[in-house]
């Protein structure tokens, strides 16, 4: 299917901020440093015990059901990079990295091969992260075997105070994380936050340790500097256990105290600083291009000092703080879709500065997105005049009540799922607790405190917190920008000029709801003809009057969520060639609202309700999906009749939206990966008319009516249309909205099917080099691809294949030749309109080192084929396979997916019943059957990107 830049939107433009690898969520500190009411300290959850070890070590254990059999058990250490001395520059995080390469009771990387053994996945499950003031090991694990249970505290142990540091290995990660460095950087977002970084981080301790550390101190530093980090640091009185889970807590008690209460702390500790950032009076102003950077971004930030929420006041300013980024972002999206907006794309948000990664700041962050450096002054002004807007006549109280409404919804679903929350969302509470001191209360408590909260604040206390957000001082501002557009852009007192001169003659903010109901004549409601029953899965079919079939799967699994989808077969593959530009985004009629809403005015009209839907159109589908609590669930399936019978044709937005991807592609190519990327696409598809990457010309052919026309003949005829309902609701109480309105839907009985239009890749050897970029970093895939016989049997012999693979692709590209970062395997299996595969291997490396690590893949994928894969490495397999698939039965999104391809497929529904069976089919010899098979090397494309010679 061609890949349409169009359907991505503009909001997935990313900024080129600082980045200092892999960041958890960050705690909510909306709270200025100042606070005349503080209110009452927020009572810790009572179902959580928490404890204290005589070294110091801090634990919090719950238990939690959801998932059943399962715990989250994290080590967090309140130890990052700001930790390290001049010579250690980057030794945090390669201290993260040893404890995976051996430590006391688990050598070399016995750590990972045993959690693999118990079905745990690395990278995917066990992981760690390192930041400026923390470092922290998360290793979700099974609870009904005892023994790998009990072995997992062992393991948070070992990574606690028994990491090895052998010579050998801390030699061997050297390269490793060289090569993480190139993977994450060595790119355009990378140089210019090399440059602001010092302006950003005000030349603080901040700014002179981030995380990744200095290259040349990796290559070169002697093994003493990261043992004496490992001792001066990982010590008991800095670190706590986090437990939730499937378990009996005086038995994890006991176990925590067992395995941690033998660390002990240095004889002379060093003094754990907390780093601050200095003040600036006057605005401080950095203008910065790269020739590799594709958008016009400005950004006018103003940093303010925060607090933890604490206390009950914390509490009520930080939701009144959400609803004001709320409503905010619904006036910039109203600006956006308007045919005069000066940006591309523009936000405003308050929270904390830097996404938390500086504790004790927050920011009200203003950034605007131009289609060219001359309109870049105009795009920020305009988005500053929205905040001085909010700031001079605050909000209009049909805007708080909408926010209320959300935020009412929000909190009313929290609590009905109160019993079915995920261990993994009870852990990030107690880590930002144990780190930064944010309140932990109950879920009950925080429920009857918004509430409290969201019936008695006003809209004179949101207005007034509202101007609080531009400050006088601490203002920095930014620009990031092509290197073309350098002349073009405005100088430092021109932006100073125009941000101080913004609003100054904005009016108040007018309310522009619409007061009509979504669909406005209840459709005559269609019959029920059919009703057929599947107890082995639990699953009710629906034939309706009208043609439309509806799988119904009511599950326990959540209180308060129904997820659905649909197709129909034909999708945009039915366009002629000289219309299929118009028909393959036609996508596009639905973002733009739907009958007499436009997206902003629906939103509103949806505030409190729980209720999405929409339409799609790809390829060879079309149909529609959502999701809804069951108190909203009419109010989904009228969406659901509204987008098929009564779409919107808004010629502003069709026509606003064409014109900012005019712009965005007209600075695409100055990114290297976007260039390789656009090769790939059009490598793999054989240079098909239909599947190439879009470019301005084909923007030319874009018609609104031609879209438009082609839409509707999609949803006119729903004969076809098979919807599936996941979740919490009774069949018979869904009836009703069943026949009312899908059994209504117009049907033609047209009987239609997709069109096989020839999109197929390359059969043969195929081997291309891009040659882009101005930095020392390369980028490979290498496909094994060919027709296929789609079948469960046969499936199940490539999964096992992939993971195998993977494994020792890992093993060879990252531990042996230390040449990559995070090598990748994939794989794409497809039915329709052929059956064909792809098995792709891919990873980043040093220009000097592609053709060794090429050489080194393909050694290990002739090893499969000669061997097959290895008895330990499909014994992983299954166990995987096993584990994911006890989680997967429990969850509505899964089965979602199940039904809606099975029945795509025309596969039996009953399949996932005999999956043990063809699981216990994968052997060391089926392995090396589908590697001669599926990695012959028959049908190979070598893609690579290397920097210009």
């Amino acid at each position: 299917m061609k890949q349409h830049l169009l359907t991505l939107g503009l909001a997935t433009i990313l900024f080129s901020q600082p980045i200092f690898g892999q960041q958890k969520a960050t705690p909510s500190r909306n709270t200025p440093a100042k606070t005349v009411n503080t209110g009452n300290l927020i009572p810790l959850d009572p179902s959580v015990k928490i404890g204290k070890l005589p070294n110091g070590l801090v634990y919090y254990i719950k238990k939690n059901i959801e998932p059943k059999n399962r715990a989250e058990l994290y080590l967090a250490t309140r130890v990052g990079s700001l930790m390290e001395d001049e010579a250690q520059q980057g030794l945090a995080h390669f201290t993260e990295h040893m404890a995976f390469n051996g430590t006391k009771d688990f050598p070399k990387n016995e750590i990972v091969n045993y959690l693999q053994k118990a079905g745990v996945r690395f990278g995917a499950d066990l992981n760690a992260y390192t930041g400026f003031n923390q470092t922290v090991f998360q290793l979700p694990i099974p609870t009904d075997s005892a023994a790998v249970f009990k072995t997992g505290f062992k393991i948070l142990a070992n990574w606690a105070g028994k990491i090895s540091m052998n010579a050998a290995d801390i030699d061997a990660e050297r390269g490793i994380i060289v090569e993480e460095d190139r993977q994450r950087g060595k790119n355009a977002q990378q140089r210019m936050s090399n440059q602001l970084l010092p302006l950003l981080l005000a030349n603080s301790r901040y700014a002179e340790r981030i995380p990744i550390g200095k290259v040349e101190i990796l290559n070169s530093f002697t093994h003493d500097k990261i043992r004496s980090f490992y001792t001066d640091w990982y010590r008991p009185n800095l670190q706590a256990i986090i437990a939730v889970g499937d378990f009996e807590v005086a038995e994890v008690e006991k176990l925590i105290i067992e395995n941690f209460s033998g660390l002990t702390n240095p004889k002379s500790p060093k003094p754990r600083v907390y780093y601050t950032m200095p003040d600036n009076a006057q605005p401080m102003v950095k203008i910065v291009t790269d020739a590799e950077q594709p958008y016009n971004v400005a950004q006018v930030i103003y940093r303010q000092k925060s607090t933890p929420v604490k206390t009950t006041a914390d509490f009520r300013r930080s939701l009144i703080n959400n609803m004001i980024n709320s409503m905010f972002a619904a006036r910039i999206q109203e600006l956006t879709q308007k045919a005069d907006a000066p940006f591309l794309f523009a936000q405003g948000t308050y929270g904390p500065y830097q996404n938390g990664l500086v504790w004790g700041y927050d920011a009200f962050t203003i950034a605007a997105v131009s289609k060219d450096g001359t309109g870049l002054k105009k795009a920020i002004t305009a988005a500053v005049a929205e905040a001085e807007r909010m700031n001079k006549y605050g909000f209009v109280a049909s805007e708080l009540e909408a926010a209320k409404k959300n935020v009412t919804a929000g909190n009313e679903k929290r609590f009905k799922e109160k019993d079915k929350t995920s261990s993994a969302s009870f852990v990030q509470r107690y880590l930002n607790n144990f780190l930064e001191g944010t309140s932990m209360p109950s879920i009950e408590y925080s429920y009857e405190l918004t509430k409290r909260d969201l019936a008695n604040i006003s809209l004179a206390e949101v207005n007034a917190v509202a101007k609080t957000y531009i400050t006088k001082n601490n203002q920095v501002v930014v620009v990031q920008a092509p290197e073309k557009e350098k002349a073009n852009l405005p100088t430092t007192n021109e932006l100073l000029n125009a941000i101080q001169n913004a609003g100054r003659d904005v009016v108040a903010y007018v309310d522009n709801s619409v007061n009509k109901p979504l669909v406005a004549t209840v459709p005559t409601a269609g019959k029920i003809v059919g009703e057929v029953k599947n107890d082995k899965i639990g699953i009710t079919t629906l034939s309706l009057s009208n043609g439309v079939k509806v799988v119904l799967k009511p599950t326990d699994f959540k209180n308060d969520q129904i997820i659905f989808t649909s197709f129909a077969k034909g999708g945009s593959s039915l366009a002629g060639n000289d219309d299929f530009l118009s028909a393959d985004n036609a996508s596009l009629i639905a973002q733009s609202g739907v009958g007499d809403f436009n997206p902003t005015q629906l939103n509103k009209y949806l505030a409190g309700n729980t209720a999405s839907a929409g339409s799609y159109i790809s390829n060879d589908y079309q149909g529609f999906s959502g999701s809804t609590a069951p108190k909203d669930l009419e109010t989904a399936f009228q969406l659901i009749y509204a987008y098929a019978t009564n779409p919107r044709k808004d010629a502003e937005i069709f026509n606003k939206t064409i014109t900012d991807m005019r712009a965005m592609l007209a600075n695409k190519d100055a990114n290297p990966s976007s260039v390789y990327s656009d090769t790939v696409q059009a490598v793999l598809s054989n240079y098909h008319k239909r599947a190439m990457p879009t470019t301005l010309s084909d923007l030319d052919k874009i018609n609104l009516d031609k879209a438009f026309a082609f839409y509707k003949d999609r949803f006119a005829d729903a004969s076809g249309q098979t919807f599936v309902f996941v979740g919490n609701f009774d069949i018979e109480k869904i009836k009703p909205f069943v026949t009312t309105y899908l059994a209504s839907l117009p049907s033609l009985n047209r009987n239609e099917n997709f069109v096989d239009n020839g999109v197929y890749p390359p059969k043969g050897k195929v081997s291309k080099t891009v040659y882009k970029g101005i930095e020392d970093k390369a980028t490979v895939q290498l496909f094994f691809h060919g027709d296929f016989t789609y079948n469960a049997e046969n499936n199940i012999q490539l999964d096992a294949l992939k993971s195998a693979l993977e494994i020792k692709i890992l093993e060879r590209l990252r531990e042996k030749e230390s040449g990559v970062y995070s090598p990748g395997v994939g794989l794409s299996v497809q039915k329709y309109p052929v059956g064909h595969y792809y098995f792709t291997i891919s990873f980043n490396c040093a220009k000097a080192n592609v053709d060794k690590l090429i050489n080194a893949a393909l050694d290990e994928v002739n090893s499969f084929k000669l061997n097959g894969a290895t008895a330990e490495d499909i014994a992983k397999f299954k166990s995987e396979e096993q584990r994911q698939e006890e989680l997967s039965l429990r969850n509505n999104s899964f089965w979602l997916s199940y039904l809606s391809t099975r029945l795509k497929y025309d596969d039996d529904i009953n399949m996932i019943l005999s999956k043990k069976d063809r699981l216990n089919n994968v052997t060391v010899a089926s392995s090396k059957k589908a590697a001669q098979q599926y990695l012959n090397g028959e049908n190979y494309i070598r893609l690579v990107l290397v920097p210009e010679k």
